[in-house]
């Protein structure tokens, strides 16, 4: 092996140690914060005090965060559920539909990618506030949707463009209209 191998090979370990590390301290204290759930203390430090299933008792006995999380899953799934089906419809009419509208549609569906998240959200929550919806799950979901309907139209798009183009002519010969 030549001098200069060697040089590249040891280069290659440092990057690789570095790595590691640099991994170990960004996600070691996200590992840790389970096993400090259990501890007894209040602090969040070692050496451990005990075994106990305490914050848990008090995180689900409190009717605020219990209100909160049941929020938060009602959110998330509404959201969800929403992006889905606007990404499936614009997907579908991006890559069957022949229209100067499709193609429009299919770009400014797309288009928050491009644009930063501070942006976004700023624009989302003055829109918000000009036609008078406040602060409330009703926006909170728009903007859940907008911020996830361009990774799910990208996603959709790219699986009903792996559906053979056979099964859709089969489709419609059996009957089916173009948006069935």
């Amino acid at each position: 092996m030549s001098a200069a191998r060697k040089e590249a090979n040891a280069g290659g370990r440092w990057l690789g140690l570095y790595v590691l590390a640099y991994l170990v301290f960004l996600y070691l204290p996200i590992l840790l914060i389970p096993l400090f759930s259990f501890n007894d203390s209040i602090q969040a430090a070692f050496p451990l005090q005990g075994f106990t299933l305490g914050w848990y008792e008090t995180l689900y006995g409190n009717p605020v965060l219990s209100g909160a999380l049941a929020n938060s899953l009602v959110i998330g799934v509404v959201a969800a559920s929403g992006a889905t089906l606007c990404g499936i419809t614009v997907s579908y009419m991006d890559l069957y539909g022949r229209s100067p509208l499709a193609a429009t549609i299919s770009a400014i569906a797309r288009l928050p990618i491009l644009i930063p998240g501070i942006i976004v959200g700023i624009s989302l929550l003055i829109l918000v506030n000009l036609i008078g919806l406040g602060p409330s799950r009703v926006a909170i979901v728009l903007g859940h949707i907008l911020v996830a309907l361009p990774t799910t139209v990208v996603v959709m798009r790219s699986r009903f463009a792996a559906i053979p183009k056979t099964i859709r002519e089969a489709a419609l010969d059996l009957g089916a209209s173009d948006w069935t």
